[in-house]
């Protein structure tokens, strides 16, 4: 498992004049509504705690007004608690001095705004240096390092133009450029690319998922687009009126639905290109037919399965060997849509 690169502990935040009176409400089992009804204060997150794995992708995810933004912006202290902590490699942030969380800012968290965030009047060149400077890079380095990650987001040839002659997707490709080339550990994206176009906002992914390849970021990325979440999250958290409803990797959200909620969620999702070999397998050293890598979607599961002829399959893993069996019965199986009456003690 993953070392925990951030992690946040009973995390509150009541929007209004008096938080604190408020949280005696919010402790006693006052709703979101009740506390805005009764009180005239809004509950933005109720008792969040999320472990954010080193080097991996965790996705936030929820509807409008879930409390998502609200959440990332705490890891860099753009907001304020009501209550909690946030840790970073063993510090907590909100105790930060003002000089150590400029720092903080400066070198560890950079963020990628859904709105671009730009500077209109600096170029693409001075846009993606802009947080070089501020960390006191020289001139020279700073143009230098700017311009591999112009090139590396394919937007060289725009070095000299401003922010309002390039489209919607080149300006992201600006943000994304200005926040790897500080360096910074931790990549905050907050609805990144929700402002783009379908195509353009594929396009955008791949570049993040090829580049978190070889980078090994630990990002925070928040959208409320489930396809967006279930293709590039490694651990997903699905808000719902400011608290925690699952969390956990892709595959054992879609396969073990926390509630009714969660699961009218992803009720509509594509389950043949989405589900893996690797959740429905049994575990086995030993297994016959065809092979099938362990991260495989179903349906290629079942036209592999057909196209041999087979009932069964073996499943292996990245390196070729064989760590369980996959059925056809299993396979087809998957492609419904889960009946949660087994699992729902669990969750009580």
């Amino acid at each position: 498992m993953a070392d925990t690169k951030i992690e946040i502990r009973n995390l509150y935040k009541v929007f209004g004049d008096d938080p604190d009176q408020a949280m005696t409400h919010v402790n006693n089992g006052f709703s979101k509504q009740d506390l805005l009804d009764q009180h005239g204060h809004v509950l933005g997150l109720r008792d969040i705690n999320i472990k954010v794995p080193a080097k991996q992708i965790q996705v936030i995810m929820g509807l409008s007004g879930s409390g998502k933004s609200t959440l990332i912006r705490h890891i860099n202290r753009l907001i304020e608690p009501t209550a909690g902590e946030v840790i970073v490699d063993g510090e907590n942030v909100l105790a930060m001095t003002p000089l150590d969380l400029r720092e903080f800012r400066r070198h560890k968290a950079s963020m990628v705004f859904q709105r671009f965030g730009l500077l209109p009047h600096r170029t693409v060149a001075q846009n993606v240096a802009y947080g070089l400077t501020v960390q006191g890079i020289a001139s020279g380095e700073a143009t230098e390092r700017a311009q591999r990650w112009i090139d590396r987001v394919g937007l060289a040839g725009f070095e000299g133009h401003f922010p309002a002659q390039l489209s919607g997707g080149m300006q992201q490709r600006v943000g994304l450029a200005r926040a790897l080339a500080t360096d910074a550990e931790i990549l905050l994206m907050d609805e990144a690319f929700s402002a783009l176009d379908p195509l353009i906002r594929t396009d955008m992914q791949n570049i993040l998922l090829d580049l978190q390849e070889e980078l090994h970021k630990t990002i925070v990325f928040i959208t409320h687009d489930l396809d967006e979440a279930l293709r590039i999250g490694d651990e997903i958290a699905i808000l719902r009126d400011g608290e925690v409803i699952q969390q956990g990797d892709p595959q054992s959200i879609i396969m073990r639905p926390a509630d009714d909620y969660i699961a009218d969620f992803i009720k509509d999702i594509n389950r043949g290109r989405v589900v893996e070999v690797r959740s429905v397998m049994t575990k086995a050293t030993r297994a016959t037919g065809p092979k099938m890598h362990h991260r495989m979607p179903i349906e290629d599961a079942i036209q592999a399965l057909s196209q041999a002829g087979k009932d069964a399959g073996a499943v292996v893993d990245r390196s070729g060997k064989t760590i369980g069996k996959i059925t056809m019965k299993a396979a087809i199986a998957a492609m419904a849509r889960p009946d949660r009456t087994a699992d729902a003690a669990r969750y009580k």
